[in-house]
């Protein structure tokens, strides 16, 4: 098939929302395109999906790709999407179950080698996965064990883009090097402060975004 569709997971604060990850391929000049509000580290996402299809053997083909995130008015961001967007981009010259991949949400970083990384807010990705009716979310084998906490989602853990494809019936190739676990720069990536983590305190926020972008100083009191 030329279009296919899965969903991944957008964290939106400490929030998680189902988005649709399109696939579509056409017979024009080469290209790899990902639409729909994504940020720098999702835009270089085109690049590790294609290193990891090749050394997987599975190559993407010389044809134009685009993807499309929806809704496109959310904004988007971080690595998370590059699972679900090679699966898509796959499913286009593949024969797997479309089926499967609407049912199921593809959430981890992947590797050049096709290895998949784990990425923070697995946790709220999986209750979001949960609360959109999805009935599998595959998620990297280091938070396998995370994503496991969550009631009425199956939860499968996958070392490597050419394992996800192996579930899907698709022979690919399972880099032979020790997965992925969870490593010191996840642990850092979870520990970064973002004002959308927090909830309420309306002006607060509020007055903290107008001290920092004026330069002005400010005084916090409070427990």
């Amino acid at each position: 098939m030329s279009l296919a569709r899965t969903w991944a997971i957008s964290l939106v604060g400490i929030e998680g929302v189902a988005v649709e990850v399109e696939a579509d391929l056409s017979d024009q000049l080469p290209d790899f395109r990902i639409i729909g509000l994504a940020d720098r580290a999702l835009g270089e996402s085109s690049q590790r999906v294609r290193n990891a299809c090749a050394n997987s053997d599975v190559p993407l083909p010389s044809r134009r790709l685009t993807v499309n995130l929806s809704p496109a008015s959310l904004p988007k961001h971080g690595s998370g999407f590059d699972l679900a967007i090679a699966v898509a981009a796959l499913a286009t010259q593949l024969p797997i179950s479309a089926d499967a991949l609407i049912r199921t949400a593809h959430i981890g970083e992947l590797g050049l080698d096709g290895r998949l990384r784990p990425v923070p807010g697995i946790l709220p990705a999986v209750m979001a996965a949960a609360r959109a009716g999805l009935e599998t979310v595959v998620v990297p084998r280091a938070s396998e064990d995370e994503a496991a906490l969550v009631p009425g989602i199956t939860v499968v853990g996958a070392t490597s883009l050419g394992d996800v494809l192996s579930r899907h019936g698709i022979d690919a190739r399972i880099p032979a090097a020790d997965p992925v676990d969870a490593s010191a720069d996840g642990d850092a990536a979870e520990e970064t402060l973002d004002l959308a983590d927090v909830v309420g305190q309306d002006e607060a926020v509020a007055a903290v975004l107008v001290a920092a972008a004026g330069g002005h100083h400010l005084l916090m009191t409070g427990p």
